[in-house]
C-alpha cells in the first residue's frame, strides 16, 4: 500500500488535450455563436478602420493609445471568437494541451492590454484638462509610446508566468473545463497536486487587470470633473465633455460587467452557463463598440476622417 501511495505522488500527468464544455444544455446556442461572427466582423472592420485612420491622417500621432485600444481590440477578438466558433458551431472541442496554453496566454495578454489603454486613455484625458497649458509638454510621442511599451512588457510578463505556472499542475482526474475558452481559473481548478500559487496568482492579474484600473480611472475623473466643473468657457467645457463621455462610456461598458461578475462569484454561486453568457459578452462587445463610440464623440477623429478624405479627392483627380 505504501508503495502505490509514493508512485501515485510521483506520477506526474499533462494531458494531450483539453475538452473545453461550453454552455451546458442551452437550446439554440448555436444562434448565440452566430450572433459572436457577426460581432467579429464589425470588430475587425472598426478597429481596422481607427487603425487606418490614425496610420493616415498625421496630426493624430498623439493617439497612441487609441492605436494600442483599437490593435489590442482586435488582436483579442481575434485570439477569442474565431476559436470559439470554430469550437461550438463546428464542434470540436478538444483543444491540445499546448494550443489551450497558448489560447490562454493570447486572450488575457489582449485582455490586460484594453484595460490599461483605458487607463492611458485617461492619464490622457486628466493632463488635457486639469494642466491644459502643460499638455503638449508633459504628453508628448516619447511619453505615450514608453507608456504604452511599459503596458506591453507588463502584460506579457506576467501573463506568461502564469500560464507557465499552469505547466506545474498534474491533472489527473478530469479535463473538461468548464468555460469557452482556456479560462484560467477554470483550468487550475482542475490539477490533483497544489494550486495555491496558481490562485494566488488569478486573485493578483483580476487586482491588475481590473480593479487597480477602475479605481485609477475613476480617480483621474474625480479631478478631471473638478476641472470642468471651474471651467467658465461653455465651448471648452463642451468639448471637453464630449472627449471624456466618450472615454467613460467605454470605461462603463469595459468594467462594469466583468467586475460585477467576479465579486457576485465571490458572494454567491453562479452557474457556469451565467459565468460564460456573460464573460463572453464582456470580452466581445467592449471591442466592437469602441472604435464606433470613440469615432462618433471624438472632435479630432472626425476632423481627421475629413481631412484623409480630401488628401485622397485631391490626389484621385490629379
Amino acid at each position: 500500500h505504501a508503495h502505490s501511495v509514493s508512485t501515485t505522488n510521483a506520477t506526474f500527468v499533462r494531458p494531450s488535450a483539453f475538452y473545453i464544455n461550453g454552455f451546458h444544455n442551452i437550446p439554440h446556442a448555436k444562434y448565440y455563436y452566430m450572433f459572436l461572427c457577426i460581432v467579429y466582423a464589425v470588430t475587425v472592420l472598426g478597429n481596422s478602420f481607427i487603425i487606418g485612420v490614425i496610420y493616415l491622417a498625421h496630426t493624430l500621432h498623439t493617439y497612441i493609445a487609441v492605436f494600442n485600444l483599437a490593435l489590442s481590440d482586435l488582436c483579442g477578438s481575434s485570439a477569442l471568437i474565431p476559436k470559439l466558433v470554430d469550437m461550438f458551431l463546428f464542434e470540436n472541442q478538444y483543444i491540445s494541451y499546448e494550443a489551450c496554453l497558448a489560447n490562454m496566454f493570447f486572450v488575457f495578454v489582449f485582455m490586460a492590454l484594453d484595460s490599461l489603454s483605458l487607463v492611458a486613455l485617461a492619464y490622457d484625458r486628466l493632463v488635457a484638462i486639469c494642466f491644459p497649458l502643460r499638455y503638449h509638454a508633459i504628453v508628448t510621442k516619447a511619453t505615450m509610446t514608453l507608456i504604452i511599451g511599459v503596458m506591453w512588457v507588463f502584460s506579457v510578463t506576467i501573463f506568461a508566468v502564469t500560464v507557465t505556472l499552469i505547466t506545474k499542475l498534474s491533472f489527473c482526474r478530469s479535463t473538461t473545463v468548464d468555460s469557452y475558452f482556456c479560462d484560467h481559473g477554470p483550468i487550475h481548478r482542475l490539477a490533483c497536486n497544489d494550486n495555491s500559487i496558481n490562485i494566488i496568482m488569478g486573485v493578483i492579474c483580476i487586482a491588475v487587470l481590473i480593479f487597480i484600473p477602475m479605481i485609477f480611472i475613476t480617480l483621474s475623473y474625480f479631478f478631471i470633473g473638478f476641472a470642468l466643473f471651474k471651467m467658465s468657457h461653455g465651448v471648452e467645457r463642451n468639448k471637453a465633455t464630449k472627449t471624456c463621455t466618450a472615454h467613460l462610456i467605454l470605461v462603463a461598458i469595459c468594467y462594469l460587467p466583468i467586475s460585477s461578475i467576479y465579486i457576485a462569484a465571490y458572494i454567491i454561486p453562479i452557474s457556469s452557463n451565467v459565468r460564460i453568457f456573460n464573460t463572453a459578452l464582456t470580452q466581445t462587445i467592449p471591442p466592437m463598440l469602441n472604435p464606433i463610440i470613440y469615432t462618433i464623440k471624438t472632435e479630432e477623429v472626425m476632423q481627421s476622417l475629413k481631412a484623409v478624405y480630401r488628401r485622397t479627392k485631391v490626389n484621385s483627380k490629379k
